[in-house]
């Protein structure tokens, strides 16, 4: 027997979920054909064949978190029987578990419960793991069910995080521990932009420019190490606000395009990440991120760096203001503008200097 692993879909990806299988065991596949898609927390990813050869055993169904590295799929060798040793492993794993809950627990600890109650919990869709039982000797009552699914209407039924939410889970705890995160703000002036100016991309190349004058935040750190790396090409991740959750493909070396590049590549990737059909290389390898999330709302934020970045862009919601203008109060159109670095990393002079170059840039008439 041969396995094929699930292999690696991305960077620091470790799991995925199963959304589909394209074949079924003893179906014979060519090389390159889909055999399943998964979805990684950002994108669904169709999963080719390594090779030409007959399917001996599936590993996992619709649902089912994999692990990079796991079986994902068993091709026969030659005209070998479809018993391999890990299908015999399965196998042997289904007798205890198809006596039921109780057979995986010490004795005394499963509740009683009599046929009629147990109806009523599959009619009600009721877990009864999740059932307080109140009656004698640790009895289940109707009561108990009915109290339950009470419970449910009000309050709503749990759901596991899947997909995109529960890998943005997992991402968001580790850089809370991980990254030391602080923040500065400030506003541009951008009352003399013309009418109709693209807003990100002035925020793109502005960016760019404030990555040359300040370098030090376009930047990669492995903590594991201790090293530092400064990275001369800007590759800009740029949140997309997606019904399944915050997606952040990346538009590459945007300090060498033109705005008419950059707005058209822009475009592709939100319709690619909307649409969840954006490749996976398509979201590796951000040097630095915008979150221009003034768009929907909110003037200033404390943003979340994912490592191995250090910093973090937030352009806030434009509103006019009464400011300081010329040495005379005026209303202006001004563009809240929030930077998060990583102190370990990025000192507080080089956030300071990288927020003036993003503000001087943004306030120039073009």
């Amino acid at each position: 027997m041969r396995q094929f692993m699930l292999p690696d879909l991305g960077e620091g990806l470790e799991e995925a979920e199963i959304v589909a299988w394209y074949v079924n065991e003893g179906d014979h596949v060519v090389t390159d054909q889909p055999l399943v898609s998964v979805e990684t927390d950002k994108a669904v990813v169709e999963i080719p064949s390594p090779s030409s050869g007959r399917i001996a055993h599936v590993f996992g169904a619709k649902g089912d978190i994999v692990k990079v590295g796991t079986p994902l799929v068993e091709f026969a060798e030659g005209a070998e029987p479809d018993t391999g040793t890990i299908v015999g492993e399965l196998g042997s794993i289904e007798h205890p578990l198809a006596a039921g809950p109780s057979s995986e627990r010490p004795a005394g600890q499963q509740p009683q419960v009599f046929p009629a109650v147990r109806s009523l919990a599959r009619k009600l869709d009721i877990d009864l793991e999740s059932v307080v039982a109140t009656g004698p000797g640790g009895t289940i009552t109707r009561a108990d069910v009915e109290r339950a699914a009470k419970s449910v209407s009000q309050t709503g039924r749990p759901e596991p995080l899947r997909g995109m939410r529960r890998a943005m889970a997992q991402r968001m705890m580790a850089a809370h521990a991980e990254v030391v995160p602080a923040t500065v703000t400030d506003e541009a002036d951008i009352d003399d932009w013309p009418t109709g100016e693209d807003v990100t991309i002035r925020l793109v190349r502005a960016i760019a420019i404030a990555c040359k004058a300040e370098p030090a935040l376009n930047a990669w750190y492995n903590s594991s190490t201790g090293e530092r790396r400064l990275i001369a090409r800007i590759d800009l991740g740029i949140a997309v606000d997606t019904e399944g959750g915050l997606i952040v493909p990346v538009l590459r070396n945007v300090a060498e395009r033109s705005v008419a590049d950059l707005r058209a590549g822009l475009d592709r990737l939100r319709a690619d990440s909307i649409a969840r059909s954006i490749p996976p290389e398509e979201l590796r390898g951000a040097t630095i991120t915008l979150s221009n999330f003034g768009m929907i709302g909110g003037r200033f934020a404390n943003l979340v760096i994912v490592p191995p970045q250090v910093a973090i862009i937030g352009a806030g919601r434009i509103s006019q203001r009464a400011v300081a203008y010329r040495g005379q109060p005026a209303v202006r159109r001004m563009l809240p503008l929030s930077l998060t670095f990583d102190h370990r990393i990025v000192t507080g002079g080089e956030a300071a200097r990288f927020l003036v170059a993003l503000k001087s840039q943004l306030e120039l008439t073009p």
